[in-house]
């Protein structure tokens, strides 16, 4: 038998299941639960509206509050002053800008020049003004020309065969008379 006996170890209690029927009634639980919540929220909805109206109720202090209440453990009976440690504060939707342009970093902006430059070359090369599109095109004539020339010889060369052929078939015709 392995050291410690039965399986499962000496810790611990045999292991209880709950029952369908019992999570059927946390569910329901769960849901009257969600309920009077909104109900309650719907109510207190009304009456932040009502507090909102009313100048100088100091609804950004509440934030703060809120913040120390999120501390949890020691942090929050202890005052730090760490110069480099930044409050993140959630931006209302209000509070955020479109309008100004975004600052790319030192990578995005080489990358978008990079690309840019690339198009100018390409439309460049496209007219025929960079130094490889002048090469890329020299040796297209070139090509061009032996293709022609090659052609040429190959047409010659065709019509001298027919002229011997229609020769020698004349020599045939006027041997065998």
């Amino acid at each position: 038998m392995p050291k410690g006996g039965k399986k499962g170890g000496h810790k611990g209690r045999m292991r209880t299941y709950t029952s369908p029927e019992e999570i059927d009634a946390q569910m329901k639980a769960e849901k009257e639960r969600k309920q009077q919540e909104q109900e309650e929220g719907e109510g207190a909805a009304q009456t932040d509206v009502a507090e909102e109206k009313v100048p100088g109720s100091g609804s950004d202090d509440s934030d703060d509050e809120g913040s120390l209440k999120r501390r949890g453990g020691v942090e929050g009976l202890i005052e730090i002053e760490n110069p480099n440690r930044v409050a993140q504060k959630s931006k209302k939707v209000t509070q955020i800008e479109l309008d100004e342009p975004k600052q790319l970093s030192r990578r995005e902006r080489e990358e978008i020049e990079k690309q840019k430059a690339k198009e100018r070359y390409m439309k460049m090369h496209l007219a025929g003004k960079t130094d490889q599109a002048k090469a890329d095109l020299a040796r297209l004539a070139i090509i061009r020309k032996q293709r022609e020339d090659a052609a040429k010889k190959k047409g010659d060369e065709k019509k001298a065969k027919e002229a011997g052929a229609a020769a020698a078939k004349g020599m045939n015709s006027l041997s065998l008379k």
